[in-house]
């Protein structure tokens, strides 16, 4: 008999459906010579550090660092799950082949190996690895099954980074608590959450402690267009592009610059020098001196990876990056999308020729595919590139015709379709005018720009006229004549510089991505993803961390780190800790175990040595320093599930939300105003706001309905 054992029941029953295993058993299916069973997610775990040593179950500094010189693994202690893998084990000890069906992943195959490991399996051991849940995807797989050897390196690299979690995480927890803590309070350090937490400090830091610079202006009015003074660079913004171009050769293999490319008058810094300019031009005539018009093509936007998916849902919808997790991987296991937890944005060849039947599969969207069937599709480089796809290529739609989706699903499948279609039509085409003019020897400018033809932005074509609404850079100019002159009204703005924005969701996963650098430069991206700190599948769980553990809260979309937040951060002076770009250095060394490019046991020997370290640095801190830690919210009582496999299941689909605020009961809350910014008792995940006439829940977009009304009768006599 051959054993199949995917991930979870329901992926479960559609590989039986396939193979003809249509017998339902207790804890898998059988048929056709096939047994399919499944797990709930983890159903292993790393030992706790008293399964190694008893002496470390008590929390000592003396006991640190822990090391165990062997990590074990051991079943997660739950009724459900032992009388699950019991069944497994009788199961493969029967078997004549097992067949790995895990998610197509690195943390998919550390659960499943574990689970094998720990059976004590010994026959052959395939491996199914697919991108989609489909039937043809699925029999595609069952034709084309893997050695399971091929996936030793991600294995490897699974284990050294769940190894290494454990490590840090075990060992500077206590470390901290310990010696920085108070009133029992545990102090978590986490090896990509620290880093994290540091980014949301850092980032409140620069805004708390900027100061903000006035400057003036200087516009004119001339045939109702307006045109705005050119102003020479400051040396700080030169050394900044320098050093920017540096980073990104693709920066310099642009253009050079013009010998007058920094012209202009030097930015206004004082009212005196911004009136006298004034003055100068006010009387002059306005004369145009140049008219440019510059043909350009602008390509669609990329597929979506995870991140970038997480990074659109954030900003149209407000959605978290865990609520976007949970909606992608549901259209995945619903079968109408591709495995989500990618990190690229390119499909491998292959795929290519299946395109034509998946446009055709979303009837839905037949007004934009139409246009493509029958014909060849464009096949850019932007898009289909083998050397960009390792495991897994972009998500996008299978091709199955949606039903059944709910209206947060249909937003998410929609902005993937979109894309995806998008992907096959024609570049933008569009004219960028640049006109200049002069008064008394001062230049002006001001740029329009036309599209010329929409190409892909049909699809889009909501989306791209609320964003021409936004800038002046869309408005297409009258027509000027070279050495036209005449009367203009010229004006003068005050001006103050802005602190940097806090980190939203969007904008904190795109750091993560890219170990703390912000670019809008797709090139530049992908260069850094490799430094990124965490993975696409992971980054929105140590967000939620961040949240339960009160180090961040929210406020609106903007991420706040708490007191305590804050504190721990500047307690920590191991840059090894805190930094995400030497966080991210560990990070590429865990992908290059995957590629077979570096060695599992270094990365674990410079770990351990690394934790050695920072335990004996702060052992030797003297300074009797402490954090303020933030109270926990009183929980709520967990309801008793109906039935065991009930508990099970919902271990199974709740796994990535475990990190989330556990709810205060509402009874809890104090009474009137003081309720504001205390965490919502319905969903744990917002904070409460006040409207008009009731208090409701920042996540009220998400689909939270908590609200508690009041008398608004008192305000309005305020």
């Amino acid at each position: 008999m051959i054993v199949c054992i995917a991930e979870k029941p329901s992926v479960a029953h559609d590989i039986a459906e396939v193979l003809g295993a249509k017998v339902r058993k207790e804890g898998y299916f059988e048929g056709n010579g096939y047994q399919v069973t499944w797990t709930f997610g983890h159903l292993c775990t790393l030992k706790e550090p008293h399964e190694y040593t008893p002496s470390w179950k008590s929390w000592s500094l003396g006991s640190l660092p822990m090391i165990p010189p062997r990590f074990g693994i051991k079943l997660i202690d739950d009724p459900g799950i032992e009388k699950q893998f019991h069944i497994i084990e009788r199961l493969m000890g029967q078997a004549e082949m097992i067949i790995n069906c895990g998610d197509a992943g690195q943390e998919g195959e550390l659960i499943q190996r574990w689970v094998m490991q720990k059976a004590g399996a010994k026959c052959p051991v395939k491996r199914l690895w697919i991108s989609s849940l489909t039937e043809e995807a699925i029999r595609e797989g069952f034709a084309h099954l893997k050695d399971q050897q091929e996936f030793q390196p991600l294995y490897e690299a699974g284990l050294s980074r769940a190894i290494g979690d454990w490590t840090l995480g075990m060992n500077a927890t206590r470390l901290y608590t310990l010696k920085y803590g108070q009133n029992k309070q545990v102090l978590s350090i986490g090896r990509v959450q620290t880093p994290t937490l540091a980014l949301i400090v850092n980032r409140q830091k620069e805004i708390e402690n900027f100061v903000p610079k006035q400057y003036w202006e200087l516009k004119t009015l001339y045939r109702d267009t307006l045109f705005s003074a050119i102003v020479r660079k400051s040396d700080e913004e030169l050394a900044e592009e320098a050093a920017q171009e540096k980073e990104n050769p693709a920066a310099r293999k642009k253009a050079a610059p013009k010998e007058d490319a920094n012209r202009g008058i030097p930015p206004i810094t004082d009212r005196k020098t911004g009136e006298e300019l004034l003055q100068r031009i006010q009387n002059a005539p306005f004369t145009i001196t140049d008219i440019t018009a510059k043909k350009g093509t602008e390509a669609p936007p990329r597929l979506f990876d995870l991140t970038s998916l997480q990074v659109e849902c954030n900003k149209k919808f407000s959605y978290s990056a865990d609520m976007t997790l949970q909606l992608i991987q549901s259209l995945y296991e619903k079968k109408v999308a591709t495995y989500p937890r990618v990190d690229t944005t390119f499909l491998s060849d292959d795929i290519y020729p299946k395109c034509p039947k998946i446009l055709e599969g979303i009837k839905d969207y037949a007004r934009f595919t139409a246009p493509l069937a029958g014909k060849q599709l464009l096949k850019s480089k932007k898009v289909f590139d083998n050397s960009k796809v390792t495991d897994h290529h972009a998500i996008i739609p299978t091709g199955v015709q949606p039903q059944g989706l709910t209206d947060m699903e249909k937003r998410v499948f929609d902005l993937i379709a979109r894309r995806f279609i998008a992907v096959f039509y024609p570049d933008c085409k569009f004219s960028t005018t640049t006109v200049t003019g002069e008064a008394d020897s001062i230049e002006f400018k001001v740029s329009g720009k036309q599209i010329l033809d929409p190409g892909w932005r049909v699809i889009f074509a909501k989306d791209t006229e609320e964003e021409s609404k936004e800038g002046e850079e869309e408005s297409v100019l009258p027509a000027f004549s070279k050495g036209e002159s005449g009367p203009h009204q010229p004006q003068l703005n005050e001006k103050w510089t802005q602190p940097p924005r806090p980190y939203t969701e969007a904008t904190l996963l795109r750091a993560m991505e890219t170990a703390g650098k912000l670019v809008d430069n797709d090139e530049l991206r992908d260069a850094l993803k490799e430094n990124g700190i965490g993975r696409p599948s992971t980054r929105a769980a140590i967000i939620e961390t961040l949240f339960k553990r009160h180090y961040i809260r929210k406020e609106r979309k903007n991420l706040i780190a708490t007191p305590t937040g804050v504190e721990l951060i500047q307690l920590i002076r191991e840059e090894l800790l805190k930094s995400a770009e030497l966080t991210g250095i560990w990070e590429k060394k865990l992908r290059e175990i995957e590629r077979r490019n570096y060695d599992a046991a270094t990365f674990l020997s410079e770990l351990k040595q690394m934790v050695t370290d920072i335990v004996y640095t702060v052992l030797r801190d003297n300074s009797n320093r402490r954090v303020t830690v933030m109270p926990e919210e009183p929980k709520t009582p967990a309801a008793k599930p109906a039935a065991r496999e009930k508990k099970t299941e919902k271990k199974t689909t709740t796994r990535k939300k475990k990190d989330a605020p556990s709810p205060a009961p509402a009874n809890s809350l104090p009474e009137g105003d003081a309720i504001v910014g205390q965490p919502c008792p319905l969903c744990g995940k917002g904070t409460i706001l006040k409207g008009k006439t009731a208090y409701g829940c920042s996540e009220w977009k998400n689909g939270c309905t908590f609200r508690k009304p009041f008398d608004p009768a008192p305000e309005s006599q305020a």
